[in-house]
């Protein structure tokens, strides 16, 4: 296979508590953009820079498959709840690269707000050795390598990093970072939460059947 036609897997993780429409139309809009074969969704066990979930991992899976179900290239990924303990991103990448092989490249898919918070992350170093970062934006905000928000070390590190051109992720398995201006949908996982709580319909936020699994297991009230 040529270096220059690398097939190209999202990553896309998150405690998914629940997963809602911002979350898949972001997904689809990249899938779109960079022409992605498949969009790995990752729901976390135990986060380790967020509070935990309010839902057992095993319910935030099953609206991730439910929500995802009529997409043939999203696909729902187990392993962290599965594997037990703190979630980290690093070991997930490993394991994605060793099941899926060399010539598949793996691009990670990051907000703004996680990404400018990368360098807390465990051997966050080292995540560019295994992924591409892919960085979903809202329209007309996009981050560059001189962006003042960017701690130092993780801007000094990420200055050699930045492509605008999607032939630029083919040509190499990792290291690289792409901006994906995305319809952001101010949709919260929170607010629909409290909103479940509070007894008010979260209809149009969350996919019906999605919606259906959570009120027959009453979550979130």
């Amino acid at each position: 296979m040529s270096k220059s036609k690398l097939p190209l897997v999202g990553i896309f993780g998150g405690t998914f508590d629940p997963i809602h429409y911002g979350h898949l139309r972001v997904a689809e809009e990249i899938i779109e953009a960079i022409g992605l074969q498949k969009m790995y969704f990752i729901p976390a066990g135990v986060p380790p820079l967020r509070h935990a979930p309010i839902t057992s991992p095993q319910h935030r899976a099953e609206i991730v498959r439910i929500a995802i179900q009529d997409n043939s290239r999203f696909v729902l990924d187990e392993r962290e709840i599965n594997r037990g303990g703190i979630s980290y991103s690093i070991d997930s990448l490993y394991e994605l690269k060793q099941e899926l092989g060399k010539k598949i490249v793996l691009c990670f898919v990051i907000g703004v707000d996680a990404f400018i918070k990368l360098d807390e992350w465990n051997n966050w170093h080292e995540l560019f050795n295994l992924c591409h970062f892919i960085i979903a934006a809202r329209p007309g905000h996009v981050l560059t390598s001189n962006h003042d928000v960017l701690p130092k070390e993780l801007k000094d590190e990420c200055s050699r990093r930045w492509v605008s051109s999607v032939d630029s992720l083919r040509n190499t398995t990792s290291g690289l970072i792409f901006v994906v201006p995305t319809t952001m949908l101010d949709i919260s996982a929170t607010v629909i939460r409290a909103r479940i709580a509070a007894g008010k319909s979260v209809r149009y936020l969350i996919p019906d059947a999605a919606l259906n699994h959570i009120a027959a297991s009453q979550l979130y009230i």
